[in-house]
């Protein structure tokens, strides 16, 4: 549990930081049932894309307030906006505690650089208390070797939290281990249990990392351009629509547009001009959809799903027009990490805020695709553009 060793006056804050799919979102929102009652907690997310995934879910648990970077990695491309969402929390919530969840590919020294002069900036109102990262032990060895963001994930930080290893065999988590041992030695290596873990372990460390700018890796106090190139080079993000309007940024914090979409090709649309409509999307289309899906190139799917309603008898009732109604709101979370997925029902996400767009999205019966798809650059897009025709979709800027 959260201790007294911070001062009233002083907001700690904690960074989750691990690669795409390790796990963030569902570790921090399974510490909250287990923070003392009244105890407020806000959550700062950064998006990869501009569809609210996690968020989404966020906002149906306990926090007191979800805020959203999207569009962008707040430790490079989107730095400057990071600090003014936590001093916008500091004056509109003054919570107990904020969380970070960065982006997957965050450097985590940049984002603590950040919080350090924050806390000289309010004179130690807001404090770093931790960096954890996530550790992905199912997938952690395929992408190491190749990405120079997870290792710089789990060289700097407190905590690394070992996530998934029960689906590994013990040979292979000593495997994980050693590489880790290799990047890190003394900091703690813990196992999650079920993705959660007791908050005692990771609140209230006081972190002691970074508190010297000048003893932060050249690459990421100076802004190597070179270094900073190859981080934004890992991940490719593609969206991919159906029944959907071309999503915008009027929602993100300040509207800026992530290097890392790729342009649509020209003759690309959101919604297939093709007569008669698409197919109707149903489970059994998706699960087929994602089976086509080869985790060495595509790391994440997230994003929203509303299927068709089932066909009902030609003899409608004012019951069964109600029913229709309820089934045509029914919306669904994707969550996909390489080859593991799961639908999580949810509340309809904010319709769009084109009148027609949403009007035209709302009488859609065959269903409606709103995914971010992420993986390695060069590759991941022709990958989306299956997916996309599998689901009677687009692939669009």
């Amino acid at each position: 549990m959260p201790s007294s060793s911070v001062s009233p006056s002083q907001i700690p804050i904690t960074v989750f930081t691990g690669f795409l799919g390790a796990g963030k979102t569902s570790i921090i929102l399974s510490l909250l049932p287990q923070l003392p009652s009244g105890y407020r907690v806000v959550l700062l997310k950064n998006e990869f894309g501009d569809i609210e995934v996690d968020s989404q879910l966020a906002r149906q648990s306990s926090l007191t307030a979800v805020s959203e970077i999207l569009n962008g990695c707040m430790c490079c491309v989107l730095v400057g906006q990071m600090k003014t969402a936590l001093l916008e929390i500091l004056e509109k919530y003054h919570p107990d505690r904020i969380i970070i969840e960065s982006s997957g590919s965050a450097f985590p020294a940049t984002l603590a650089f950040q919080i350090r002069e924050l806390e000289r900036e309010t004179s130690r109102a807001l404090t770093l208390d931790a960096i954890v990262t996530v550790i992905d032990a199912e997938n952690f060895s395929g992408y190491e070797d190749t990405s120079i963001t997870a290792r710089m994930q789990a060289q700097y930080t407190d905590v690394l939290l070992i996530n998934k290893w029960e689906h590994i065999s013990e040979r292979a988590l000593d495997d994980v281990l050693e590489h880790l041992n290799t990047l890190n030695e003394l900091t703690p290596k813990i196992r999650c249990s079920g993705k959660s873990v007791d908050p005692a372990l990771i609140f209230s460390i006081d972190s002691k990392l970074f508190r010297d700018p000048l003893l932060l890796p050249p690459i990421e106090a100076k802004g190597d351009v070179t270094a900073s190139q190859q981080h934004h080079d890992e991940v490719e993000t593609i969206t991919v629509l159906r029944g959907a309007p071309v999503p915008t940024n009027a929602h993100a914090h300040a509207g800026h547009a992530h290097v890392h979409t790729t342009a649509a090709p020209s003759d690309a649309h959101p919604h297939p001009a093709a007569h008669p409509p698409p197919p109707l999307l149903d489970e059994p289309t998706l699960t087929a959809a994602l089976h086509q899906l080869p985790k060495e190139y595509v790391y994440r799917v997230k994003g929203f799903i509303r299927f068709a309603p089932p066909s009902k008898s030609t003899s409608a009732t004012a019951d069964s027009e109600s029913l229709k109604q309820q089934q045509k709101q029914q919306w669904w979370i994707l969550n996909w990490a390489f080859g593991r997925w799961e639908l999580v029902d949810t509340p309809a996400p904010a319709p769009p805020s084109n009148a027609a767009a949403a009007e035209d999205e709302e009488d859609d019966e065959h269903g409606v695709v709103r995914l971010t798809v992420m993986g390695e650059r060069g590759e991941v897009q022709r990958f989306a553009k299956r997916l996309a025709e599998a689901l009677g979709a687009a692939v669009v800027a």
